[in-house]
């Protein structure tokens, strides 16, 4: 009976919800000894230091992450080893031909003799101690970049990057070696800023193929590229290009300082990074010049200025930027002074024009009408007879009209593209007129 009143009670009576709940969650594994800069460093137990690795990186359910334990051979001796890296950003052939071969491939076991003294008959050979970590580093790896680290977040940073990473058993000591080979984009022309006579060649994605595009253009030891991150999350690399001897070092400093005070999560772009450093966010116009022409951002450095590159983005961030910058094309310096300076000039006009000319043609056609010759005042009025909207609310028309033709043609796909600008052209000659 108490059985069958619980349980009216529990289907038809209101009851108040558990407020506490009794479960508990695996703990995640740990390391308790961390460095100077609180980081947790390598024991050395090979299993205790993959176990922190898989943890962090979840290897039972990331497809991506290989991990390769084998066998390392050195000086007639066995050691379990094993590397890590990210599947796709790794040049699969070097890591076989150039790190496992050698590692597991048999070694002499002897030791060549440092010194060798004769005394009474007696040959007293002086061989020098074998230390593991330091024939890796020497002896077994044929490897030109290779680095030691011995926290796990230098290895961590390491394998995100694209790199393979080393761990022996007994050494507190990891490697990573450089064997990036993920796919990247081939250099290319440029696509927004096309010149006649000038380079045709334009950044890409991969920031060590943008430094190396400066470094080959400027052939000289005073040309400054330092390295560093940005993004708590993404941890972007950037690349911050100066001339020593030429940039002032007031100007590098505070761009230092600007970038290594950003408190963001990520950054993917140029354009966020620009938005973030430049001098004032709620100015319309840019203070910063992007461009995606090597030669543009090394004329800009022989004069002086700060380049500063964005790892997956092909635009270089250009700084200080002044006015008559964003008037000025690449290709001005392969003609005459004279052809440059009258382009510049009517760059400038039009300038002028495309920022005054809506206000003025409202201000003459609306207030100043007696300024107009009478013939043309007539052909505008005669025009206007049709309109049935006031001056103001056709210009304001007009433009939202042309930025929608303008996102139009930029977004659509390319073959659509140049017909709706010429069909966009046609309905807002009709709509206006």
């Amino acid at each position: 009976m108490e059985n069958f009143k619980k349980l009216i009670n529990k289907i038809f009576l209101y009851n108040e919800p558990i407020k506490t709940h009794n479960f508990s969650l695996a703990e995640t594994f740990s390391i308790p000894v961390k460095d100077n800069n609180n980081n947790p460093i390598l024991y050395t137990s090979l299993d205790v230091n993959l176990e922190y690795i898989k943890d962090k990186y979840s290897t039972t359910i990331n497809s991506d992450i290989i991990v390769r334990e084998f066998n390392l051979c050195a000086k007639g001796k066995e050691y379990k080893a094993c590397l890590i890296f990210i599947d796709g950003m790794v040049d699969s052939e070097i890591i076989n031909n150039f790190i496992l071969r050698p590692l597991m491939s048999k070694n002499p076991s002897t030791s060549k003799p440092i010194s060798t003294v004769i005394t009474n008959n007696i040959t007293i050979k002086k061989i020098k101690k074998f230390n593991l970590e330091d024939y890796i580093y020497n002896s077994l790896i044929p490897q030109n970049s290779i680095k030691k680290a011995n926290s796990f977040k230098e290895l961590i940073s390491s394998i995100n990057v694209g790199e393979c990473v080393l761990i022996v058993d007994t050494l507190n000591t990891g490697f990573s070696l450089d064997v990036k080979g993920y796919a990247s984009r081939n250099i290319s022309s440029p696509q927004n800023e096309i010149v006649v006579r000038g380079s045709q060649e334009a950044f890409v994605e991969k920031i060590r193929t943008n430094t190396s595009m400066l470094r080959r253009i400027i052939n000289n030891e005073n040309l400054v590229i330092e390295n560093s991150c940005v993004g708590k999350i993404s941890k972007t690399k950037i690349a911050i290009c100066y001339m020593k001897n030429i940039a002032n070092s007031s100007l590098v400093q505070e761009i230092k300082y600007r970038l290594q005070n950003i408190e963001v999560d990520s950054i993917i772009s140029s354009g966020q990074l620009e938005q973030l450093i430049q001098d004032d966010s709620l100015a319309l116009f840019p203070q910063i010049i992007a461009t995606e022409r090597p030669d543009k951002a090394t004329n800009h450095l022989l004069e002086g200025r700060v380049v500063v590159l964005v790892n997956g983005s092909p635009y270089a961030l250009i700084m200080p930027g002044v006015l008559i910058d964003f008037l000025s094309s690449p290709e001005d310096l392969n003609l005459k002074f004279q052809y440059s300076n009258l382009l510049k000039i009517i760059r400038i006009l039009a300038f002028i024009i495309t920022l005054f000319l809506p206000g003025i043609y409202i201000a003459i056609t609306t207030y100043h009408t007696e300024l107009l010759p009478t013939e043309l005042l007539f052909t505008i009025a005669a025009s206007r007879n049709t309109v049935p909207f006031p001056i103001i609310f056709e210009i304001f028309l007009m433009e939202i009209s042309f930025e929608l033709i303008r996102e139009a043609g930029l977004r659509v796909p390319t073959p659509i593209g140049p017909t709706i600008g010429i069909v966009g052209a046609l309905i807002l000659r009709r709509i206006c007129c």
